[in-house]
């Protein structure tokens, strides 16, 4: 397995609360549970589910000319009871699968009782993409499917791929990083019916607890404290994506280089500088203070009074 640490990362949410009126019944407020204690029920939840269960490896070892390339669980028992788990088939089979440590704040969900949770984000690549690799800061082009820990489906996109932000402080962080584990694919196939064929993607699946998705909080039909299945095809992705339109792509922004594009902020504003188009907040945008070449592209940062601060960062510029 590899294993890497991941700094804190903010996680925003729709808070759900009880509440009471003063003239009905008193309800009874659950506080949330421990974020620490969470993680490592679910981190076990998962292994167990890891141990337990195959995929259909042996049609991504050897595809048949019509395979088409999607990923099924089934349980290790009766006539599959010789099967390689999950757990087991990076190491023996050669497909990768790893894990990646991420370190989320129980304040990430509004919670004030100062813990800090290791959380670990289980990935399998059944087949790496062609392409290249995304970053933090693109729109990735992405067919997937959702899943509780007992296969039932609670999202499930069409065959139809849609467009992500993966810094869009909405995206549950184990879904974004998992992305940026798939190579996309290099190529795509015009039908003639009015749709198309892409080759050569990356297809995997990423295992995460709660605390790297919803935690406390139900959404749709996944219930609280909910560990998630996502099945995921790396279709494509845009590079350099500029995603406030201020001239910078947004991977640029990154200013600490930490991979979290959602600390980075110059003037304060509610806005990170990667969804702000006046990041120092002096009133002159950012793309009147950065240098663009012939096609309007940015091409560099501009330092007009020498200070060693980019115009667009130095309210004094």
């Amino acid at each position: 397995m590899k294993l890497k640490n991941s700094i804190v990362f903010a996680i925003t949410f729709i808070g759900f609360w009880s509440c009471k009126k003063d003239d009905g019944p008193s309800i009874e407020v659950v506080p949330p549970r421990s974020i620490v204690e969470v993680a490592a029920e679910d981190d076990a939840e998962i292994l167990e589910f890891l141990s337990t269960h195959f995929f259909n490896y042996e049609d991504f070892l050897n595809p048949q000319e019509k395979f088409d390339y999607k990923i099924k669980f089934d349980t290790i028992a009766g006539e599959n009871a010789r099967k390689m788990s999950i757990l087991d088939s990076g190491e023996l089979l050669g497909i990768e699968f790893g894990v990646e440590t991420i370190s989320v704040a129980s304040s990430s969900f509004g919670i004030d009782d100062g813990e800090v949770a290791d959380h670990k984000l289980y990935y399998l690549i059944a087949r790496q993409g062609s392409g290249d690799l995304p970053t933090i800061g693109d729109n990735s082009i992405l067919r997937y499917e959702g899943l509780l820990l007992n296969g039932t489906l609670f999202d499930g996109s069409s065959n139809q791929p849609l467009k992500f932000y993966l810094s869009n402080p909405g995206l549950r962080v184990g879904f974004a990083q998992a992305m940026l584990k798939l190579k996309t694919g290099n190529s795509f196939t015009d039908n003639g019916d009015g749709t198309v064929s892409f080759e050569n993607y990356g297809v995997g699946v990423a295992f995460m607890p709660s605390g790297l998705a919803y935690f406390n909080s139900p959404a749709g039909s996944i219930p609280a404290y909910s560990p998630l299945i996502f099945k995921l095809d790396a279709i494509s992705y845009e590079k350099n994506t500029d995603f406030d339109g201020d001239g910078i792509p947004s991977i640029l922004e990154d200013l600490n280089e930490d991979g979290n594009l959602n600390n980075d902020n110059t003037d304060g504003d509610p806005l990170p500088n990667h969804n702000d188009t006046d990041d120092d907040g002096d009133g002159v945008p950012t793309i009147e203070e950065i240098n663009l070449d012939s096609e309007g592209k940015f091409e560099s940062v501009r330092d007009s009074d020498g200070d060693g601060i980019p115009d667009h960062l130095d309210k004094d510029s």
